[in-house]
């Protein structure tokens, strides 16, 4: 693997792979605390898919040091989904007293955290790699961990979990529309600067090297 391997890519695939048991352990550890059948049934899905793609990246990482890895099957969000904006009523937040406390709405919200910060730390990752196939693997492994955030976060969306606070229409608009198109020929600019280093190396004196 060393021969394969650079350093930091080496330890950033230690980091994630340390990272994926965690969350695989995790998701396990809150499962027995999930009671709507629709989020134990995203999360059951989501278990197993995490699972085959931790067992994926153990086998490129050990047994082909990236050579000839592949990115893995996709993780795919529903696209049919119309978020609900808006706050109505949300319901005070303080930790739970007791693990018995536990409930839908915990479960999803530590899931959830659990994907995002693996999607940063994926594509921190793939930053970091200088093989293509692993770096590849890793930038997958990122946009499947944010498939699995927004399934989830749909989830929550949908239950009231997660309400999705607006600004006034006037204030929405004034903040977007400050930002207009680029009007920046590059061809131009670059034959611009070009002509520009041309001239001044053409002008550039240099001091005499003899006494």
């Amino acid at each position: 693997m060393a021969a394969h391997l650079g350093a930091h890519e080496t330890m950033e695939v230690h980091e994630v792979l340390s990272a994926a048991i965690s969350i695989i352990n995790t998701m396990q550890l809150y499962r027995p605390h999930v009671r709507d059948p629709r989020l134990a049934g995203i999360m059951d899905k989501q278990l197993q898919f995490t699972v085959n793609e931790y067992n994926h990246c153990v086998q490129a990482a050990q047994q082909l040091s990236g050579q000839g890895a592949v990115a893995g099957s996709p993780y795919m969000a529903p696209k049919a989904f119309t978020p609900t904006y808006g706050l109505d009523h949300p319901a005070p937040a303080s930790p739970n007293a007791s693990p018995n406390q536990i409930d839908d709405k915990d479960v999803a919200c530590a899931l959830l955290m659990l994907h995002k910060s693996s999607a940063s730390m994926k594509i921190i990752a793939a930053l970091e790699c200088a093989n293509p196939q692993l770096r590849s693997m890793m930038q997958q492994g990122a946009v499947n961990c944010s498939e699995q955030a927004y399934e989830v976060w749909q989830y929550m969306n949908e239950a009231g979990h997660y309400q999705v606070p607006t600004m006034k229409e006037i204030t929405t608009n004034t903040v977007l529309n400050h930002y207009q198109p680029a009007n920046v020929n590059v061809n131009a600019n670059a034959m611009n600067t070009a002509g520009y280093y041309q001239r001044s190396a053409t002008a550039m004196t240099y001091p005499s090297m003899t006494q």
